[in-house]
């Protein structure tokens, strides 16, 4: 007790805050790496022998996926490693969200090489040898589904953790009912992203965006074929650009919030007010941020008037699972 307040003093423990599958999808990213690699360079060397444009786009595109996949498997890897270093105050859970957006920055570079690509082969078009090229496209999308079928796999599409939330509150009017039950709705998404493997995300998000490249490249390149369409070539590796891009802003915005402490859910947020405040006391000042897959930190400081420690505080926050790191502040006031 000071006169400024009390803090707790937690026994000591351990800050792993890692996602529940992380050993099984670090052995199938690597499994994956080797796939991806085989298929980039049958790509890149089809599209430059046979003078398909698309054809090297998608096997460029498989390039960032192999430097993406090993990203994530490293970031598994050395979050497994350090994982009860010291030096790491909230642990290692943020390394998949740094490398997802380290590949998140590729992915727009690569985009943009694309892009300008295309425009030059829209102005200079040249010949393509179109059977080989549509072989080697349809070999890629192949690698592709079976990249995605892999990482699927080791993916946690489940979200649940057996956690209830509450949707009934008591409200004077119907409107408030429904007011709360729709801000309730919310935070079921909110807490579904926070509990994302942004790593694993990051490498599904790469092959399955690679495979809708192969698409649109086998597309164009059936259309170039039959009809003489030469700027179909061209055509397929810009929107296959675009595609690019589209996923690379998603990672940015999404990772970024994350390295960043951005709130990862405002309905936690509420709820851990609506818990302290509950019995009269006040939340001067609440920090909520995404420590890793499935786990929330939070600090909290409470203003009250009631002769109340830390722990009553700690008990009355138990409820919420997703608090995997809670500090807690009592400041007593008259």
């Amino acid at each position: 007790m000071t006169e400024q307040g009390t803090v707790l003093q937690a026994p000591p423990h351990d800050h792993v805050f890692l996602g529940r599958d992380h050993a099984r999808a670090e052995r199938r990213t690597w499994a994956v790496i080797v796939l991806c690699t085989a298929m980039m360079v049958a790509e890149i060397v089809g599209g430059a022998l046979f003078g398909s444009l698309a054809l090297i786009a998608d096997g460029l595109h498989m390039s960032t996926h192999a430097g993406a996949l090993l990203l994530a498997a490293l970031a598994y890897t050395l979050a497994r490693r350090y994982a009860f270093d010291p030096n790491f105050t909230f642990g290692t859970g943020k390394f998949g969200d740094l490398a997802g957006y380290s590949s998140a920055i590729v992915l727009a570079m690569i985009a943009l090489l694309i892009g300008y690509e295309a425009v030059l082969r829209f102005l200079n078009p040249v010949p393509i040898a179109f059977n080989e090229a549509i072989v080697i496209a349809a070999l890629g999308l192949l690698v592709n589904i079976a990249s995605a079928w892999l990482l699927a796999g080791g993916h946690d599409h489940g979200h649940g953790h057996g956690h209830g939330h509450a949707h009934h509150h008591d409200h004077p009017h119907d409107h408030d009912h429904d007011d709360d039950h729709h801000h309730d709705h919310d935070h079921d998404h909110a807490r579904a992203r926070h509990h994302h493997d942004n790593n694993m995300r990051a490498a599904v998000v790469h092959v399955a965006a690679d495979a809708a490249v192969s698409v649109l490249v086998i597309i164009g390149l059936l259309l170039a074929r039959t009809f003489g369409w030469l700027w179909m070539d061209p055509l397929a590796g810009l929107i296959g650009a675009l595609v690019i891009a589209s996923w690379s802003v998603g990672l940015v915005r999404d990772t970024g919030a994350i390295l960043l402490d951005r709130v990862p859910d405002a309905g936690m947020a509420e709820k851990v007010r609506r818990a302290i405040e509950s019995e009269g006391d006040r939340v001067t000042d609440l920090h909520l941020w995404r420590l890793g897959p499935g786990h929330l930190g939070a600090i909290v400081s409470i203003a009250t008037s009631a002769q109340r420690g830390p722990a009553h505080y700690r008990q009355r926050l138990a409820h919420l699972a997703d608090l995997s790191h809670v500090t807690v502040e009592v400041q007593h006031r008259p």
